[in-house]
Parts: structure tokens; sequence; C-alpha cells
């Protein structure tokens, strides 16, 4: 098992910066792959991005490449989402995800553990 908690969300002008943080715990950290996902109002949760336990692989949506850069520190257990550039369309509610797999996955059912989520609001 392992527990995930997110924070650094909030409320941000359009053009602003966030930096979302994933504090994992319990078992081993580095042993996964992880994961950001979103999920905006009336819309389905989808991926942002994603990086395998050693961070030399990612992945990013479409809608965010060149927006944002994911990361993770696996001395600190922890996992990061630099958010620039950000529009209204990015406002959502951001989830870090974990993988038992050791590849990048970008299928949400192949996520065992996720956090309880942070709310990132972009204005116009």
């Amino acid at each position: 098992q392992v527990q995930l908690v997110e924070s650094g969300g909030g409320l941000v002008q359009a053009g602003g910066s966030l930096r979302l943080s994933c504090a994992a715990s319990g078992r081993t950290f580095s042993g996964y792959t992880m994961g950001w996902f979103r999920q905006a109002p009336g819309k389905e949760r989808e991926l942002v991005a994603a990086i395998i336990w050693s961070g030399r692989s990612t992945y990013y949506a479409d809608s965010v490449k060149g927006r944002f850069t994911i990361s993770r520190d696996n001395a600190k257990n922890t996992m990061y989402l630099q958010m620039n550039s950000l529009n209204p369309e990015d406002t959502a509610v951001y989830y870090c995800a974990a993988s038992n797999l050791v590849v990048l996955t970008t299928t949400s059912l192949n996520y065992n553990y996720w956090g309880q989520g942070t709310q990132v609001t972009v204005s116009s």
C-alpha cells in the first residue's frame, strides 16, 4: 500500500504558474510509475503527465506539452507538477496516482493508488 497526498493547488490568474506536490508514504516510492490526472466539472478524468520510477521517461497530454513539467525526487518520496502559462481550461481537480507497473502507462485503470486531489482554479 502507498498513501498519496497532493498539495499546492489554488487560485491563479491566467498566465500564472503553480507547482503541485504529491507526497507518498508506505511502500517504496521509487518502485512506482507515477501520474498526474485531472478532472474538470462535467468531464472525464484525464491523464496530464506520467513519469517512470527513474524519471528518465515521461508522458504529457498534448494540451499541456511545453507548459507543464513532471518530476520526482525518490529520496524525498515526492512527485511534482510544475504548471506554467495556465489558462482557464486547466481548471480542475488534480490527482496524483501510483501504478505498480514499472513501465510508463497512460491508462487510468493501471493506476492502483490515488490521492484525494487538489483544486486548481485559473481565472481569466
